[in-house]
């Protein structure tokens, strides 16, 4: 097991990564930025170390400054979070080369599943469900028009490095194509620096379903279970649940059983989520994300495995603690995503917390890393904390979620608490009765 951990990130998931060392009897180290000298997950710390002014890409992004507080601190591994560089492969072999253990997988997987058309090409090889389109990067428009003509409209052109909904771009006919090819290239470029996009079918009303799963990188591999995430504004998550109100006990085992399958093909290490969207009793592979999701906690509510242990265990060369019978799941668990914004507008809402107030309880779990007289900084995410709440079942989960959010209390700035005390009571939210374009037609249509 490791001797110090040090914690490459901030907010609510450095906090939760040093609980989880701490409870392994690990010391921590925490980097931070002059933005979070006050942050609670610096207070708490062994150790802590300033990397640099409040820009991420001269602190939480600068490798070089991470690496040399390792080295400062005697760090033995790096936990990433998620975020800033949890999915980066040169941070993951920089630190290797400094004989540091990342906790997460390989350099290579990372690269690997980071390219959103390799990892296709690598789902599709290991038995996993994908979305008819391209097999690649789209050259030009005259092979843009033959795949989009050979799979039927509407299309969903998708920048190859994208992610959180930039260079993604839907055409519902050959004119709406070339226009949304060039806006599609010309955003991938200009976020990701690489312009290459590829082409699929256009889902018109799935849900969003990704399955958590876990590789020793021995051959091994597990899943556990799967969390619905359907509910999204700008095609960011806002609403998480496990497990999914749409699937029942066969489809979960099956579709968790081939991405298990394919994890421990692949020789994977550690946590990681394959996303899909699901329509009509089909899933179709999105991406994998090679890092610990921020909806995590769902997870943990019904199936009681501490997922950063077991990915500290992992990496530390202790293999998976469970075994695949081993697992089960118990009752029905929510996640809301609380933001500092606007609920109305979400617009960004940094400034002072004067009260801050969380609910408790059977049941429910808040992690968050703020509290009265915090001030949240105009840098960073504006993620302050998740309100988890778990029940025998979703009826019992949904009482518990109303209850819990009337119980939490945050002054002096905005939030989206009032959204989700909205969504609480909404008939096809108790009903489950929802997919990934509900949230933004609901909030038009109230606007």
């Amino acid at each position: 097991m490791f001797q110090k951990i040090l914690i490459a990130n901030r907010g609510e998931i450095a906090l939760r990564v040093l609980r989880a060392a701490k409870e392994l009897g690990i010391q921590t180290v925490v980097v931070h930025s002059t933005a979070d000298a006050d942050a609670m997950h610096v207070r708490l710390a062994d150790e802590s170390v300033c990397i640099g002014p409040p820009p991420s890409r001269d602190s939480y992004l600068n490798i070089h400054q991470i690496v040399a507080a390792c080295e400062i601190t005697g760090a033995d591994a790096v936990h990433p979070g998620y975020g800033f560089l949890s999915e980066n492969a040169k941070f993951a072999d920089i630190l290797a080369a400094h004989n540091i253990t990342f906790i997460g997988p390989s350099g290579d997987h990372i690269r690997v599943m980071g390219d959103k058309i390799e990892a296709k090409r690598t789902a599709k090889r290991l038995g996993i469900p994908v979305v008819p389109g391209s097999d690649g990067a789209v050259s030009d428009e005259g092979e843009a028009k033959r795949i989009a003509a050979a799979i039927g409209y509407p299309v969903i052109i998708k920048a190859s490095a994208g992610g959180g909904g930039r260079g993604m771009k839907v055409a519902r006919s050959e004119t709406d194509l070339v226009e949304a090819l060039q806006t599609a290239r010309s955003e991938a470029g200009a976020a990701f620096g690489d312009d290459a996009v590829y082409i699929e079918k256009y889902l018109e009303k799935p849900r969003h379903i990704e399955i958590q799963v876990f590789g020793d990188g021995a051959g091994k591999g597990i899943h556990l279970g799967e969390r619905d995430c359907s509910l999204q504004r700008r095609h960011q998550k806002v609403w998480e649940e496990a497990n999914s109100p749409a699937l029942n006990e066969e489809q979960r085992t099956q579709i968790g059983g081939i991405c298990s399958r394919a994890i421990a093909d692949l020789g994977y290490s550690g946590a990681g989520t394959i996303e899909f969207l699901y329509e009509n009793g089909e899933f179709y592979f999105i991406e994998m994300n090679t890092r610990l999701q921020v909806e995590h906690p769902v997870t943990e509510a019904i199936t009681g495995i501490d997922l950063v242990h077991e990915q500290i265990r992992v990496a530390s060369g202790g293999g998976l603690s469970v075994r695949q019978e081993d697992i089960r799941f118990h009752g029905h668990a929510i996640e809301c995503r609380i933001n500092a914004e606007d609920p109305k507008t979400f617009v960004p809402s940094p400034g002072t917390i004067t009260h801050f107030h969380t609910p408790g309880g059977l049941g429910v779990r808040v992690d968050s890393g703020v509290y009265s007289g915090y001030r949240i900084p105009p840098y960073y995410d504006s993620l302050i904390g998740k309100l988890i709440v778990h029940g025998r079942n979703r009826v019992e989960c949904m009482m518990r979620l109303r209850r819990a959010l009337d119980e939490f209390v945050v002054d002096g700035i905005n939030t989206t608490l009032p959204l989700f005390r909205e969504l609480v009571g909404n008939p096809d939210i108790a009903n489950g009765d929802y997919d990934i374009h509900w949230l933004e037609k609901h909030l038009a249509e109230t606007q």
